[in-house]
């Protein structure tokens, strides 16, 4: 489904496996009636205040640390900015996301971040759509490089949010920075802080990165991939 896995298996195979990717895991279609305002009012968003979202599982791989180091250095600049945490905590392949998870937390307390950090805990689809739509900025701070196989990505794409997230492991030719992502290094926060920042006063750059989003996901819909996958068992047979 992404590069990083094509490049592994194709020694296995002696050629390039056939790549067909994924789409996003959470349509966007958000409840009923749903009002933007009204849902950042509910949650206590203020006045001028920008809204960070992270969405998915926290573990070693995905950056949390950085996160919050980002947000601490956000805050520490007076800037009006919060953090969303979207979604479950942990999944249940890997017991040790449990202790990153609650050193995630130890640092959150440790900076007195606590009043600006949200955990909305498990959602139904719909209402998580709607919590993304209602932030402004998606950040993904992956410490092994942004990467097609992260289907939280995927979502974030198709809620035509402007995405932060980190340089990839291998080029990806759709992926253009300043245009449908902005990029930082991995495992770097004060880079991560300075690009937040440079967003967060340019609300027209957010613009762009939210239309050049849509876009890219584009890309990546469930019909093109349904008619690639059954092309593919088409050859077999």
């Amino acid at each position: 489904t992404n590069a990083e896995d094509r490049e592994a298996l194709a020694p296995w195979l002696g050629q390039p496996p056939l790549l067909i990717p994924i789409g996003s895991n959470i349509h966007p279609s958000p409840p009923a009636g749903y009002d933007r305002a009204a849902w950042r009012a509910r949650a206590g968003v203020g006045e001028g205040e920008v809204v960070l979202a992270y969405f998915g599982f926290l573990n070693e791989s995905k950056g949390g640390e950085e996160l919050v180091a980002a947000l601490a250095a956000l805050r520490g600049r007076n800037l009006p900015v919060s953090l969303w945490l979207v979604g479950g905590q942990v999944g249940t392949s890997d017991p040790t996301n449990h202790v990153y998870l609650a050193r995630v937390r130890r640092r959150i307390a440790e900076l007195a971040l606590e009043p600006h950090v949200r955990w909305t805990g498990y959602m139904e689809p719909a209402k998580v759509s709607a919590t993304l739509l209602a932030a402004d900025l998606c950040v993904l701070p992956y410490r092994d490089g942004v990467s097609f196989r992260r289907g939280s990505l995927m979502a974030a794409l198709a809620h035509g949010l402007p995405v932060v997230s980190t340089l990839p492991r291998l080029p990806l030719a759709e992926v253009v920075d300043g245009e449908n992502m902005a990029l930082v290094p991995p495992g770097d926060a004060g880079a991560l802080a300075a690009r937040l920042a440079t967003l967060i006063a340019d609300p027209e750059a957010r613009r762009r990165l939210g239309e050049g989003a849509r876009c890219l996901a584009a890309l990546f819909d469930w019909d093109s991939i349904a008619r690639q996958t059954a092309e593919a068992y088409g050859t077999l047979v």
